[in-house]
């Protein structure tokens, strides 16, 4: 389970999943009981912020008869991602008896745009409605603490009770099914299709692809593999051309061995070559696949399609051994390494023995060096290798880490310093700051690309000196070809290094992208006979790549102009604290500020992070003569002084326009700024 680790005490008993319930049972209007009820109003909806998948927004009046769960959810959590297919099949079994409502409270700063969020419902085929809560003020009305947590409701709009973690549909099944029986002799349900609801059509794709998660380049076989993830298949192409390309699998989301025509996937990710044997990690099928490119066929190497349910999961026979979401792979000397992200452990199946085992990582998540059945990971989500080291993407800590090949060897972090230290910031060691990276590979000289997924960007890493730079993008979301600074990708998931290029899954785009270390350009695949990866229904597109129809919006605090006297002077984030409330002592307080003309941060102060600094805080700056915007980006994590279960997040930037001039007195920039609580009412304690 997600847990929210800036939300102090009260966690442990979260994560043993426990199921909780008010214990009053309220009667019906015909004299019964019912057995789930609650006596508490469910607190609505906050008007102000964004639906998808409605017509409207919804409120808690427009959910009168219905029953309600409350899906508590940020779309990295690979927790969250396992839950999504019992809320399906929940959805399925009782119809418009049920409504879920999911609540996007985001971790990482990314995940809270709503442009990004529709993606990844797309991506899922989520439909019902979810609202972006990334100013974690449901979360907070209703005393969340986890991700995922899942809150039930009466057809009456009380709140029955709330359960946190994964293994929901055995719990809600039953619950379910009794609130039905006894809600419907009651006429108390109303089983009319709700009015609001209008899944959001997918956006059409710029090419054939949909959300492609990873790419393989084999320049020995001169064949290029992509993982079209979304499309639940493998597309197979020319790696010089791109032309003679060949599909693998129906497109529909299934499990199911036989020929290309027949085999079925669910959200494939990794890849890896081992001369005509292709190897997919099957995500959602909780299975390694096995493509005989030959043979033409597909079988089922390990994983019987139930995700494991116990973590971590353990070890045994390949074919009879459950998984947990593997997300990449990489290939070494007959052995086949996975990067096991819904464990939080790499894995390891030696091909001459069928054995299928841990490699690294306790199951539990962390960011924990040292031997490998000792150390913690977070979330891997890609790996390669140089034959000796593993390194691997370890996405909810945004680190890239290693892992000795040798099981007496060790995990050692290059990059990345905890679950909630996340950003774009090149530099050194742990000055570097990467958010949600989903793949890692080696280039030329032993240097590491990483696909930094939610800064989209591409970032080199040294994994000697752990120096990081931007190496291509320039961070904005978009679809822009050309120099590598000026190239824009969209949450590229996926990334391969070949014959002095890098192929890039460039995932939001649903596009694969070539950079080219001679050139220093990048460029967009396109399929010459592209109407091979086009379903009937479907229509292609032709790739605009120099326009960017992304945007995301910012939250931005404009304060009334200060003058301050030229020289040295300082920078002082006055951030005031309400009576009652205090930093949050597990997560950093930061202050992201760049230079301008006229006003000089030094280096050292431009990325400021501290666990409970002094308030306020003061940086030194020198001024020059003129007059320029000074703007900076907030991370503040605070809770109540003495609940401390009850925390928060605020995310906002402050801009202040300034003038040097000789003629002021003051040599302060003082960015004011006062936290106010959400107000929390009839909520879950």
């Amino acid at each position: 389970m997600r847990r929210r680790l800036f939300s102090g005490i009260g966690i442990v008993a979260l994560i043993v999943g426990f199921f909780w319930f008010i214990n009053g049972h309220m009667l019906a209007q015909d004299g019964g009981e019912f057995t789930y009820a609650g006596d508490t109003d469910a607190p609505d909806f906050p008007a102000e912020l964004d639906w998808i998948n409605v017509s409207q927004p919804l409120t808690m009046a427009d959910l009168e008869g219905k029953i309600v769960i409350l899906d508590f959810w940020t779309y990295g959590c690979i927790n969250c991602i396992h839950i999504i297919p019992d809320l399906k099949q929940l959805e399925i079994e009782f119809g418009n008896n049920l409504i879920v409502v999911g609540v996007h409270s985001a971790k990482f700063e990314n995940e809270g745009d709503t442009n990004n969020i529709r993606n990844i419902v797309q991506r899922y085929g989520v439909e019902h409605p979810v609202l972006n809560d990334n100013g974690f003020v449901v979360w907070q009305t209703y005393g969340v603490q986890a991700w995922p947590t899942l809150v039930l409701i009466d057809p009456l709009g009380k709140i029955v009770g709330g359960r946190a973690g994964e293994g929901i549909y055995d719990v809600f099944q039953p619950i379910l099914t009794t609130m039905v029986e006894e809600y419907g002799a009651a006429n108390l349900l109303d089983d009319t299709p709700l009015p609001q609801l209008a899944p959001e059509a997918e956006v059409a794709s710029p090419s054939a692809l949909s959300y492609p998660g990873k790419v393989l380049a084999d320049p020995t076989g001169n064949r290029l593999f992509i993982a079209d993830t979304s499309h639940n298949r493998i597309v197979i192409a020319d790696l010089d051309t791109f032309e003679n390309v060949q599909v693998i699998g129906t497109g529909e989301a299934g499990f199911a061995d036989g020929s290309y025509a027949e085999a079925m996937f669910n959200q494939p990710q990794g890849m890896a070559v081992d001369g005509d044997n292709l190897f997919v990690a099957d995500t959602v099928n909780h299975a390694i696949r096995q493509i005989n490119l030959a043979a033409q066929t597909v079988s089922t190497l390990t994983g019987t399609g139930k995700k494991a349910s116990m973590y971590p999961p353990g070890a045994g026979n390949a074919p009879f051994t459950d998984l947990a979401s593997p997300w990449d792979l990489v290939f070494h000397d007959a052995v086949l390494y996975i990067a096991m992200a819904g464990s939080h452990q790499l894995w390891r199946i030696d091909l001459a023995t069928d054995r299928v085992e841990p490699h690294a990582g306790t199951g539990r998540e962390g960011l924990t060096d040292g031997p490998l059945g000792e150390a913690e990971l977070s979330q891997p989500s890609g790996i390669t290798t140089d034959g000796t080291t593993l390194y691997f993407a370890d996405s909810e800590d945004s680190g890239i880490r290693t892992a000795s090949i040798n099981p007496d060897g060790e995990v050692d972090t290059i990059v990345g310093t905890g679950l909630f230290d996340f950003g774009d910031v090149d530099g050194i060691g742990d000055q570097v700051r990467l958010e949600h990276a989903l793949g890692v590979t080696i280039g030329p000289d032993g240097l590491l690309y990483v696909a930094d997924t939610y800064n989209n960007k591409i970032k080199q890493i040294d994994p000697q000196t752990r120096e990081s730079i931007t190496f291509a993008g320039t961070g904005e979301p978009g679809l822009v070809d050309g120099p590598l600074l000026e190239a824009q990708f969209y949450e590229p998931g996926g990334i391969y290094y070949a014959d002095g290029k890098l192929y890039v899954a460039d995932t939001n785009n649903h596009a694969i992208r070539v950079i080219d270390f001679a050139s220093e350009t990048v460029s967009t695949v396109v399929f010459p006979d592209a109407t091979a990866l086009v379903n009937s229904a479907e229509t292609g597109l032709d790739l605009d790549p120099n326009e960017n129809p992304y945007a995301l919006d910012d939250t931005v605090i404009q304060l009334d102009p200060q003058n301050v006297a030229p020289g040295q002077g300082e920078l002082v984030f006055a951030i005031e604290l309400p009576e009652g409330y205090k930093l949050n002592a597990l997560a950093p307080f930061t202050a992201e500020t760049v230079s301008t003309t006229t006003i000089e941060v030094p280096a050292e102060s431009q990325d400021y992070r501290q666990i409970l600094p002094e308030l306020p805080v003061h940086l030194p700056v020198n001024f020059t003569e003129g007059s320029d915007v000074l703007s900076t980006d907030f991370t503040i994590y605070w809770c109540e002084a003495v609940n401390e279960t009850l925390c928060f997040v605020d995310r906002v930037t402050i801009q202040v326009p300034v003038t040097v001039t000789s003629e002021a007195t003051s040599s302060e920039v003082v960015m004011t700024y006062v936290l106010v609580p959400p107000t929390v009412s009839n909520g879950l304690k």
